[in-house]
């Protein structure tokens, strides 16, 4: 008897379904084993280096904090956008050799709990000023952060004056900044998140680990590989860095309006405006360059005693790819402070 093709159709979409409800439960299962096998590296590598440093209860949450070095004034480290304590690898032991350094992380990154509540720049001066006290930090002290960091430390510096010492500004945001760039930026960064969406999943079940991606040390870092390795492929910071961006507007109101901070010492250092933003396209980039270097010139305005310093062929990670730049000038910078004299190059905006 001959088969209907009516019957030859319906065993097709039969085999058929059953075969992607193989493959999705096959799928679900290497995901599942991945994201277990993931979850318990972290949790081994974790355990095997430690806390670098030490962690503080502030409001009921952990913060981790790595001071190395003797002297005073300490050098209080912030990061930018996404990064962990571990992003300073080329400038703490450095410094370290000249006073006492101090790095941290934030919420939700490196070896610090997450915690809920917008994390916008008044809530993350509040908890810094939390971790100084518990940590017994000496002050006054110097603020130095990159990009994000540069809203964070003008919303610290405005709520405790007395606290800070002087800024250095590592390629430093500036508030309401998403205000003065491209609308084109807008498209670029939506797309940008959509894909941190599917690397936060490839992330969790295991496939950046299994592409070698977590074991990656940048050149001059390997003083901390051990401490990168284990604090890489975490899928919680994708999420701490998500709520983190989600509040930089809000960041850019509350720093809107601090300063200009009389005489303090500010030193800024500037990615080399001739390159094109890194990651845009070329058009956009050399848009987005133009629009940044004027933001670096108008930080000058701070102080009466702030100097500037282009780095020649640097990108946006100013303190990596031209730490021997920013480890000598903030030397010069700490003896300034120190002496409670003025640069001659206030004022000026140089290239180096």
């Amino acid at each position: 008897m001959v088969e209907s093709s009516k019957g030859v159709r319906a065993r097709i979409v039969r085999f058929t379904t059953r075969g992607l409800l193989v493959l999705v439960i096959l799928c679900l299962v290497f995901a599942g084993a991945g994201a277990i096998w993931n979850a318990w590296t972290i949790h081994r590598e974790l355990a095997a280096v430690g806390v670098p440093g030490k962690l503080y209860e502030v409001d009921g949450r952990k913060m981790h904090l790595y001071c190395t070095g003797d002297g005073s004034p300490t050098i209080l480290l912030e990061t930018g956008l996404g990064d962990d304590l571990l992003i300073w690898g080329k400038n703490q032991p450095e410094l370290s050799k000249l006073t006492r350094v101090c790095s941290y992380d934030r919420a939700g990154f490196g070896w610090s709990e997450a915690r809920p509540g917008i994390r916008d720049s008044d809530a993350i001066s509040r908890e810094l000023y939390g971790l100084v006290t518990q940590a017994a930090i000496a002050k006054p002290f110097i603020l130095m952060g990159h990009s994000i960091a540069g809203i964070h430390m003008r919303a610290y510096a405005a709520r405790h004056p007395e606290d800070v010492a002087g800024i250095v500004f590592i390629d430093g945001s500036t508030p309401r900044q998403d205000l003065r760039f491209p609308k084109e930026l807008d498209r670029e960064m939506n797309k940008y998140l959509l894909e941190m969406k599917f690397v936060k999943v490839a992330d969790a079940v295991g496939l950046l680990r299994l592409m070698g991606q977590c074991n990656e040390v940048q050149p001059g870092f390997e003083a901390y590989a051990a401490w990168i390795k284990a604090d890489s492929c975490h899928p919680s910071q994708f999420t701490a860095f998500k709520r983190e961006n989600a509040a930089v507007p809000a960041s850019g109101d509350e720093a809107l309006h601090t300063g200009p901070f009389g005489n303090m010492p500010i030193l800024i250092f500037s990615q080399d405006p001739d390159r094109a933003m890194a990651g845009l396209p070329e058009k956009l980039g050399r848009e987005m360059s133009a629009d940044w270097n004027g933001m670096q010139e108008d930080l000058k305005k701070l102080s009466t005693r702030s100097r500037r310093i282009i780095a020649n062929g640097s990108t946006h990670y100013v303190q990596v790819d031209r730490s021997e730049l920013v480890n000598r000038e903030v030397a010069k910078f700490l003896d300034e402070v120190r002496t409670g004299t003025s640069s001659p190059q206030n004022g000026t905006t140089i290239r180096e």
